[in-house]
């Protein structure tokens, strides 16, 4: 685990989260529920494990001991479980959030303009929240990452208008055999 006077010099050295330093965690809250399907506690805890990241996991123990030290607006300490849940509940409401704009991009509630418009939005508020953590990424790899993931959601746009064209014409051969 190390030296405590490490853990205490590590704890001092993570400077995330300090733009919203004298926010409130409901304030984060509020502001997160506005932008995004996740909490304030599961946000943080969420980045906490991936900085804190181990051969063997995150250090759930050393998060939840210093929540207060590490996260600005989180006042308590969690137990390992906690910081576990929370982590976990992360990444399931990302999943649910995921397959949610997935299915309605396969589907075809949105035109590629509108995908393109989503994808926008999306980019500039996780952007945003990075920004709001502390947490930077290279220029070149942004614009890279957003390519890609704007011709996925092409691709996935044009697909899924030729499938439903395709079902069409199956329903209508269908309806005229009968």
């Amino acid at each position: 685990m190390g030296d405590p006077e490490d853990r205490t010099e590590e704890i001092n050295k993570y400077r995330k989260f300090k733009k919203v330093e004298g926010s409130t965690y409901r304030q984060v809250n509020q502001f997160l529920r506005r932008y995004t399907y996740f909490t304030a506690r599961e946000w943080s805890i969420a980045r906490l494990c991936a900085d804190f990241q181990t051969t063997s996991g995150a250090e759930m123990t050393f998060i939840g001991a210093n929540l207060p030290e590490l996260v600005p607006f989180m006042t308590e300490p969690y137990t390992p479980q906690a910081v576990n849940q929370a982590r976990d509940a992360f990444k399931k409401k990302v999943r649910m959030a995921g397959a949610t704009f997935l299915y309605g991009a396969m589907c075809g509630f949105f035109t590629p303009e509108e995908l393109d418009d989503l994808l926008f939005e999306s980019s500039e508020v996780a952007r945003f929240l990075m920004e709001v953590e502390g947490t930077t990424l290279d220029i070149d790899d942004e614009i890279e990452q957003e390519d890609k993931v704007s011709e996925v959601m092409k691709s996935v746009s044009r697909e899924s208008a030729r499938l439903l064209r395709e079902r069409s014409r199956i329903i209508e051969d269908t309806d005229k055999e009968e």
